[in-house]
């Protein structure tokens, strides 16, 4: 395909979704739409979000007179289907299916397949995703744990991380599937992964518990006295599941996951949020050491990216525990709707073939090997 490539992109978050129009990888228009949390509140589950959501981004669409007949392709932030390698993907029955389902979360992101596949059915164009939060190309090193059934999972910034990936190998004339690279995505959660030639083979979960402690997030916490808590009677299950996943962090500890507020208060002061913020800087860059371990030290490069990333003095103090491992390059904030639209222009365009979801995860557990050999 030689002609231009239009595409409509759309971004389901947490409090926001966004909107672009992309015509090949340049952004002609984009919106996002905020929700207050009085207006997600009402729905139980994210996919009842759906209506609500489409309704919004049409209601975007209309009022900029974006004809979407003249559309190439949707493509939708992917969300929580079984664990794949990444890729651009097509959003076949099955893959729809199971991102409905939630195989690995229940988040936001889900949406954004659901919502391209409606337009793609209704005009009868392809719809994408591009590496989803279920990447997971995990060593097997990785997954090992202290528990012979408990195993550790990819829930990484994937699409911002192999985004940064792929923007610094471009900016040095490199191929991404060429370099080693630390990347940090800083945001209200935080994944520090280890790209091995192009593959995440080792990261922190961003979600779950694990790796630095987050503006929203707990990260490690000490698991004997984890137990103890669960079982005080102070917690039920779905509250504490929450402290841990969207109320820990910065927010347990100073009662917001605003970063500028942290700043102010230590500026006045604060010396409490000083400890805590700095604890969150040092456990974000002890990680990062972590991941330099995994690539034996032969490291081409620290990417240090997402919101928090525009924080200068954040990001001197990184520096400063870092530099030493191998040069920082800094992308503040994220790009996850230019690599949406590019991972759609490389299939369009006959540069890489769209990955087949095949429903099946890419990792099923070390059983065979557990097995006697002959």
């Amino acid at each position: 395909m030689n002609k231009t490539v239009k595409l409509l992109v759309i971004n389901p978050g947490s409090t926001s979704t966004k909107v672009a129009v992309f015509h090949d990888d340049r952004m002609l228009f984009e919106e996002t739409i905020q929700h207050d949390a009085s207006s997600l509140n009402q729905y139980n589950k994210i996919n009842d979000q759906l209506d609500y959501r489409t309704a919004l981004v049409l209601d975007v669409i209309n009022r900029n007179k974006i004809d979407l007949e003249a559309i190439d392709a949707y493509v939708g932030r992917g969300g929580s289907a079984c664990p794949m390698s990444g890729g651009v993907y097509a959003v076949s029955d099955l893959l729809l299916e199971h991102t409905r389902k939630g195989m690995l979360l229940q988040h936001p992101s889900n949406l954004g397949c659901q919502i391209a596949r409606i337009f793609a059915d209704r005009y009868d164009k392809p719809a994408f995703v591009v590496n989803p939060p279920c990447v997971d190309e995990f060593s097997d090193l990785a997954r090992i744990t202290g528990f012979k059934d408990l195993y550790r999972h990819s829930t990484v910034h994937a699409l911002n991380q192999k985004a940064c990936g792929e923007r610094y190998a471009q900016s040095i004339g490199q191929n991404y599937s060429a370099l080693n690279l630390i990347i940090a995505h800083i945001g209200g959660g935080i994944s520090v992964a280890a790209h091995a030639k192009g593959k995440m083979v080792d990261a922190n979960d961003a979600v779950n518990g694990d790796g630095p402690m987050a503006p929203t997030r707990s990260g490690t916490l000490p698991a004997t006295d984890l137990v103890n808590l669960c079982y005080s009677g102070q917690w039920r299950e779905d509250e504490l599941y929450q402290r841990m996943t969207k109320n820990g962090g910065l927010t347990d500890h100073l009662g917001t996951s605003d970063l500028l507020e942290v700043s102010r208060r230590i500026e006045q002061g604060d010396r409490y949020a000083r400890l805590v913020l700095d604890a969150m800087i040092y456990q974000i860059a002890k990680t990062a050491g972590a991941m330099a371990v995994v690539l034996r030290g032969q490291v081409d490069q620290i990417i240090l990216t997402g919101g928090a990333a525009n924080d200068p003095a954040l990001i001197d103090q990184l520096t400063g525990y870092l530099d030493w491992i191998a040069p920082i390059t800094v992308y503040p904030g994220a790009f996850e709707m230019e690599a949406l639209a590019s991972g759609a222009i490389r299939v369009l365009k006959g540069e890489e073939p769209a990955a087949v979801y095949s429903g099946e995860p890419v990792w099923r557990g070390f059983e065979q090997l557990k097995m006697p050999v002959d």
